[in-house]
């Protein structure tokens, strides 16, 4: 008998079913989710692409030249600034005649001083905050409020305050009304400003007896307010910033005003200072180039 052949079959390969994609209808897991997260993927890998060949299509060489700042100035500023020869230190005088020269704006600038102290504004007793009376004031006209009893206000009135008031004054400040440039008060209602020093301070107003506006003396807070009492302060950078004049003032009038300050500069140096305690000082206008001047405590 003759052998059968046995056939011998693989057996079919099983269909592939394409499982569909289950989705949450909203969140992370959602179908337009997915999409947006996909699509966002292949615009970055695009974006990537794009820059390599950007990279490798430019060639090396120099980095591309960036423009001086002065440069960048407007025509008169760089004008300005031509007139101003920068290997030289001037004196008092001719850095405060030159400053107004110099002065590109078309309405009467602030005439300002910028003066680097060697000290360390973190030390107690190298925290310079002083006041000055600038003989000629600053040609700013100051607005002057006082916070003290009905009676002491009627005198601050009569001293020349634009505003002295009681508690109609707190009424104000609940308002958020700040229409004065330097509040005076005794210091028996300073406790009663204390619930405004997020409103106050960081505009500079709140009362200080630093800065003379904490007082008994109401009146003559008044008067040297509006004579031209300016405050100044050393800040982070040990940097003194202080307004000399306008640039309408003669030039009789800047000098004076600027040796009056750097005089009581001068009386605020501490004594537990070692070094230099003035670095460098520069005069300026408000829109105007700066201008080094020589030591003038030499």
């Amino acid at each position: 008998m003759a052998e059968e052949e046995v056939k011998t079959t693989a057996p079919a390969e099983a269909p592939v079913v394409e499982t569909e994609e289950k989705f949450a209808k909203a969140g992370k897991k959602s179908k337009k989710h997915v999409e947006e997260v996909k699509a966002e993927e292949a615009r970055q890998a695009r974006k990537a692409e794009a820059k390599a060949a950007e990279a490798a299509e430019k060639p090396k060489g120099e980095a591309p030249r960036v423009r001086p700042l002065i440069e960048r100035r407007g025509k008169k500023y760089q004008a300005a600034y031509k007139q101003i020869d920068r290997t030289k230190a001037y004196s008092l005088e001719d850095a405060l005649k030159l400053a107004v020269e110099t002065n590109p704006a078309k309405f009467d600038a602030t005439v300002e001083a910028h003066v680097r102290l060697g000290v360390d504004p973190r030390q107690a007793d190298q925290n310079i905050r002083t006041t000055v009376v600038l003989p000629n004031g600053n040609g700013k006209t100051v607005k002057v409020a006082v916070f003290a009893p009905l009676d002491e206000a009627k005198k601050a009135k009569a001293a020349g305050a634009d505003i002295a008031e009681d508690e109609e004054f707190l009424k104000q400040l609940d308002k958020g009304e700040i229409n004065f440039d330097v509040l005076i008060s005794t210091p028996a209602y300073m406790p009663k400003l204390g619930k405004y020093a997020r409103l106050l301070g960081p505009k500079g107003l709140m009362p200080n007896p630093k800065a003379g506006t904490v007082t008994t003396d109401i009146e003559k807070a008044v008067k040297e307010a509006k004579a031209g009492k300016v405050e100044y302060r050393v800040d982070k950078q040990a940097i003194v910033h202080i307004g000399l004049g306008k640039t309408n003032f003669d030039q009789k009038a800047l000098l004076e005003n600027a040796t009056v300050f750097f005089d009581s500069l001068k009386a605020q140096k501490p004594a537990s200072l070692k070094g230099s305690y003035v670095k460098s000082v520069y005069i300026t206008t408000s829109m105007g180039p700066s201008i080094l001047v020589e030591n003038i405590y030499n």
